[in-house]
């Protein structure tokens, strides 16, 4: 049965699983504006401080948007954060680098939202990193090559929060990078409102539900 639990508990949960000898690589998935980044943030801080610095990196899925460019070829910028709109492949292959733990070092992506653009090679996941948390929007979808993701995560996490609190969250985060509020408003409910719909469907298949 599916568990539900507060964010402490989470990352309490999350510190019990840094505490394996070999790698954990936890996904935490949730609708856009969830607070799925705020959570990884917590959950490597809280176990960096029990364990010492290092011991977790979060590895954001958004490190493999598709360059704005490579949007604006395929006709598909103007819903930027849609399911199509990410190189899921690439992502997956990272997941399973991460969870084999073979190399050295792996070199992961980031996203900078100042430029609204992927960084590549921005984050580095040393071999003796216990805990490397990802988070991203369609971790738990059941479109190929995603439905790969459930069974290489040691656990996967759902963010849950009421509606009205996650557009209020994207229409302040759309406003910061430049949009005013009737443009930023738009593209929460319309835009991240339609992939925000696709995510809820896929509560079902997470380890734990986390309110947010």
């Amino acid at each position: 049965m599916r568990a539900e639990g507060t964010v402490d508990e989470a990352v309490e949960r999350a510190i019990e699983l840094a505490s394996s000898p070999s790698r954990v690589v936890l996904g935490i998935a949730g609708a856009p504006g969830a607070g799925k980044s705020t959570l990884a943030r917590r959950v490597v801080a809280a176990v960096d401080e029990r364990f010492g610095a290092g011991t977790a990196v979060q590895v954001p899925m958004d490190g493999f948007h598709l360059a704005n460019a490579a949007l604006d070829a395929l006709g598909r910028h103007d819903r930027k954060g849609a399911i199509d709109t990410f190189d899921a492949d690439g992502y997956v292959a990272l997941v399973r680098r991460l969870v084999a733990a073979q190399e050295p070092v792996v070199w992961a992506p980031d996203f900078d939202r100042r430029v609204d653009e992927p960084v590549a090679g921005s984050i580095t996941v040393p071999r003796d990193t216990r805990l490397v948390v990802s988070e991203g929007n369609y971790l738990l979808d059941d479109a190929a090559p995603w439905s790969a993701l459930p069974e290489l995560f040691t656990e996967t996490w759902f963010c849950a929060v009421d509606d009205r609190v996650r557009v209020d969250r994207l229409v302040g985060r759309h406003m910061r990078h430049g949009r005013d509020h009737e443009a930023a408003r738009s593209w929460a409910v319309e835009v991240d409102g339609v992939n925000a719909a696709r995510v809820a469907a896929t509560v079902t298949r997470a380890s734990w539900t986390v309110r947010t």
